[in-house]
């Protein structure tokens, strides 16, 4: 039995009706490369079953205390039904991208059963006329509570279903599965009594080992050694957000990124990823008439996990990063970018990179779920200041195929959570060279997305046109 993390039970008590809070991914295969040229769904099911079954998030189920009053705990029973999971579906002729993403987009709109473990996956057959997807293939559209697993845990279990090369075999082994002793009621009840004995002690301890960051942050910034990102400006993504979402992603040649990361000394991939975005929403607010004079700002998940950090979960910060879609000039807008997340990183760190995890701890779980619901309800989000526009999160993937059970991974997308206050998610993805943007959102609030698809590929096209002289530049005054 493993208790939730506050940061991992926020995510919980963050859900509502309207905002499941699951992450997801969804790759595309070629099963031309796999033993005898085709995968069957039952090797499906007995490839993810032999492999699933051992990492936790996988077979633990949710067990909540008696009045929420403490954080519920992970609990496994050992008993595991795959074929509830996965599941397997088709698109309808003619099978072509905006097919995928409609089915996607309904999809990852809805919730999971916290009932069972938090997870499910969808084999989606007829992808005849999925650009670059070869004839017959297949993709996986996998989704997974976040209270279960960040990005970079999640990377971990794709490794875990994934092999290196296409000769798969299917193990004779049976899967080690945990079984834990099924908490009581009063059990759970006295747990909680004596954790909350235990928490002010251990608020004092993260106080005094914090504290003294906040105050040397809150300095720096009066004296102007550090700045934050900004007066954050309401847009159509600030308000409430309904049960419908759409997905869309371009991907493009990493090789491109990297080029115009190597036109801007200090610059980084991901600090062109976030002028990508920044550029994409520009054109996007500009069309619809409703870009605002600031810049937008988006959140930016930070790994801070450590190597003894083996727990799955999550185990991330936050980086507040101004977009800079105020500024038109690509190159301009990546160097302001730059700037911004070098800021951002110098706060961060002055605070302490894992001080929100820390804190996190002492969430309160009854309160929290109930505020979340309410606020939900009466559509408080519109009447508070925006705290971010939008979130950015990168998950770099593998440079080396992929394969699973025989199927080379061909693409590799992701898909977030959108919440009331926040309903545009963006995931940085990379995987064989190719380097993805992918964006979900409230349909409501975003019902043209294959239009945000061509933003986002005008705002990369003019990164790299505008790159080139840069580099050769560079390389003259080299």
């Amino acid at each position: 039995m493993h208790q939730l993390t506050g940061l991992d039970a926020s995510f919980l008590y963050l859900e509502t009706p309207n905002a499941p809070m699951h992450i997801s991914g969804l790759a595309i295969y070629d099963q031309s490369t796999s033993p005898g040229g085709k995968v069957r769904f039952k090797d499906v099911i007995q490839n993810y079953s032999q492999r699933l079954q051992p990492i936790p998030a996988m077979t633990r189920k949710l067990v909540e205390v008696p009045l929420n009053l403490d954080h519920p705990y992970w609990v496994a029973d050992g008993f595991y039904d795959p074929e509830f999971h996965i599941r397997h579906i088709a698109l309808p002729k003619p099978g072509d991208w905006r097919q995928l993403c409609i089915l996607i987009s309904r999809l990852h709109a809805r919730p999971l059963d916290r009932n069972r473990p938090l997870w499910e996956v969808y084999v989606i057959e007829g992808l005849d006329k999925v650009e670059g997807a070869p004839r017959n293939s297949f993709a996986v559209f996998t989704k997974t509570h976040h209270a279960a697993i960040d990005g970079t845990s999640g990377m971990e279990i794709t490794a875990a279903i994934h092999d290196l090369s296409p000769d798969y075999k299917a193990s004779r082994e049976p899967a080690i599965v945990e079984v834990d002793r099924q908490p009581s009621s009063l059990g759970l009840l006295v747990k909680a009594q004596i954790n909350g004995v235990r928490k002010p002690f251990r608020f004092l301890s993260v106080a005094r080992n914090t504290v003294p960051g906040f105050a040397r942050a809150y300095n720096a910034t009066r004296q102007g050694k550090l700045r934050t990102a900004g007066k954050v400006p309401r847009t159509r993504f600030s308000g409430k957000v309904s049960p419908h979402r759409i997905f869309q992603a371009v991907s493009v040649d990493l090789d491109d990124i990297k080029a115009v990361k190597n036109a801007l000394p200090g610059a980084t991939v991901n600090d062109v990823a976030l002028a990508i975005v920044g550029g994409a929403l520009r054109k996007y607010l500009s069309a619809h008439d409703e870009l605002p004079a600031d810049s937008l700002v988006a959140m930016a998940p930070v790994n801070v996990r450590s190597d003894d950090d083996k727990t799955g979960g999550n185990i991330i910060s936050a980086l507040t990063v101004a977009l800079h879609s105020d500024v038109e000039a690509p190159l301009e807008r990546l160097k302001a970018v730059r700037d911004s997340t070098r800021d951002a990183k110098e706060l961060v760190n002055a605070i302490g990179a894992k001080a929100m995890t820390d804190y996190s701890q002492f969430i309160p779980s009854m309160l929290t779920a109930q505020a979340a619901r309410l606020a939900s309800r009466w559509g408080l989000i519109s009447r508070m200041k925006p705290t971010f526009n939008c979130v950015v999160t990168n998950v770099p993937g593998p440079a080396i195929p992929l394969y699973s059970t025989g199927a080379r991974m061909i693409a590799n997308y992701g898909t977030g959570p959108v919440q009331d206050g926040l309903g545009l998610f963006h995931v940085i993805s990379s995987y064989c060279g190719q380097f993805v943007v992918s964006a979900t959102a409230c349909r409501d609030m975003m019902p043209d997305p294959g239009f945000y698809r061509d933003c986002l590929q005008s705002a990369i096209d003019e990164l790299i046109a505008a790159a080139r002289p840069a580099r050769r530049s560079n390389k003259k005054g080299k």
